[in-house]
């Protein structure tokens, strides 16, 4: 019981790792204790049976000093013969070719390589120098079938459907290019279309491609959408003039301005744009384009000044958010209804100025402008913008949009309900005005339209849905007890 407690103790105290000195550690007896420590290690890590001695052809334990020694001795006499014997040994049992190793297997077990310097137990087993001969295993021919086999035209159109790998590089010959994208146009797949079409384009002359593909406007059309997507620009250009659609190489010079970033490259831009060969309206648009850029930067420039200088008071209580370079027009005419209303014609950022260069509708122009002028609950010039004159000098209040949509604007500018109520009569048909009515609670609309109709019985049930004592109820009671009114009910 004692002997196993010092064992114990013994080997929780005990380390394989020694402190470092500067003591001599080539000796020869240190080493080859550490190499029967190796030794011994090994055995417990390879070895089943701990038990069984394993002995040399001399007799000697495997793994003892002396055996160390004679085998140091027969490596360092004659390393050719020994080679030569392994050979003999190895040749009847295989042919593989003898791979140079940084250690023997003397050295292993002693603790020292080829080279002279020691090596630990890890660095032998995790040497790289050693050559797996395990022979690789190679991958089914089934794998291979893609890759070795000759598909035909219309075979390859149905793997290419299908998902499978199929390379178009075997069709070398204009003939058999020309069948596969037929092919696939006969397939009904866009996926394929553009597969082949890219091959194509790859491989084929630009001048053969577009005059084969001419003949084939299904392709064609596949391959435009395809150079759009991919901004192939240069290709397009050049298809298109081949094509002689000279109106579509117009559009598509003309998108380029959409990268263009700075205003004044922008106008000049748009200014070379003018002379190519659009259509009639398209040449239009593209001049008022133009205009209209040249406009909004004299615009910004100007109002940039005002703002920084403070002096103008709608900059001061309203500043401005953004730049109103590149806007569209409708954007541009709030811009000046807002901050330009009072402005004569002749002005460039005066409304009236845009409405009558850029032809904008009345309708347009209305609804613009009273969005701006009752953001800024500019009541007065709501009611100018309906007020018209006839020739006898009498005014009358018209909208171009109606008026229905007139309050529904007023509304989502939080207007008065006087305001309201003043619109809402304005509405012609009847049930739309008293849905907007009730939908905005304007009583008296609702009273005097009942009144009007001569529905007592109505007038009686919306005097249910307003407020206890409040002047509408005693409205309503006022009329109810009129008695010349005649109620048709």
């Amino acid at each position: 019981m004692n002997r196993m407690k010092v064992d114990e103790e013994e080997y929780w105290h005990s380390s394989k790792c020694k402190a470092f000195t500067f003591e001599d550690e080539d000796d020869e007896l240190s080493q080859l204790k550490e190499s029967k420590r190796a030794v011994n290690s090994l055995r417990d890590i390879v070895d089943d049976d701990d038990d069984l001695e394993k002995f040399s052809w001399s007799g000697e334990p495997v793994g003892s000093i002396s055996w160390s020694i004679k085998e140091t001795a027969s490596t360092n006499s004659t390393p050719e013969g020994s080679d030569l014997g392994l050979q003999r040994s190895s040749s009847s049992t295989a042919s593989f070719p003898k791979q140079a190793s940084s250690y023997s297997l003397s050295s292993f077990f002693k603790g020292r390589n080829k080279h002279g310097s020691f090596q630990s137990l890890s660095d032998a087993l995790t040497d790289t120098g050693v050559k797996n001969y395990a022979p690789e295993l190679r991958r089914p021919k089934a794998e291979y079938k893609d890759y070795d086999s000759v598909w035909s035209p219309k075979e390859t159109v149905r793997r290419l459907q299908r998902g499978k790998v199929c390379p178009l590089e075997r069709f070398h010959s204009l003939q058999e290019k020309l069948l596969l994208l037929d092919e696939a146009v006969a397939g009904h797949d866009g996926n394929v279309i553009t597969a082949v079409l890219v091959f194509l384009k790859r491989t084929l002359k630009k001048e053969v491609l577009f005059r084969e593909l001419e003949l084939r406007q299904v392709a064609l059309c596949h391959f435009i959408h395809f150079l759009k997507e991919t901004g192939d620009q240069k290709l397009l250009l050049d298809l298109l003039r081949f094509l002689d659609r000279m109106e579509e190489v117009a559009l598509t010079q003309y998108r380029d301005h959409l990268t263009i970033l700075d205003a004044e490259k922008r106008k000049e831009f748009l200014k070379d744009c003018i002379g190519l060969p659009f259509s009639l309206e398209d040449s239009a648009l593209v001049q008022d384009h133009y205009t209209l850029l040249e406009r909004q930067i004299i615009i910004e420039v100007n109002d940039k000044h005002l703002e920084a200088a403070g002096q103008t008071e709608i900059f001061r209580k309203h500043p401005r958010k953004a730049s109103i370079l590149n806007m569209p027009l409708v954007t541009t005419l709030f811009y000046s209804c807002f901050y330009h209303y009072t402005e004569a014609e002749g002005t460039l950022s005066s409304p009236a100025s845009l409405k009558k260069t850029f032809k904008i509708p009345d309708k347009q122009y209305v609804l613009t402008a009273l969005a701006a002028r009752a953001k800024l609950r500019a009541w007065h010039d709501v009611d100018a913008l309906f007020t018209t004159k006839n020739w006898l000098g009498y005014t009358k209040k018209k909208a171009p949009i109606g008026f229905h949509r007139v309050v529904e604007i007023l509304q989502r500018n939080n207007a008065p309900v006087q305001i309201l109520q003043e619109y809402v009569r304005l509405v012609e048909d009847v049930e739309t005005k008293l849905n907007l009515a009730m939908k905005y609670k304007c009583h008296d609309v609702v009273i005097d339209t009942y009144k009007d109709l001569k529905d007592r019985l109505q007038l009686m049930a919306y005097r249910c849905k307003v407020d206890r004592g409040s002047p509408a109820e005693e409205k309503i009671d006022t009329i109810l007890s009129n008695p010349q009114i005649r109620w048709k009910n």
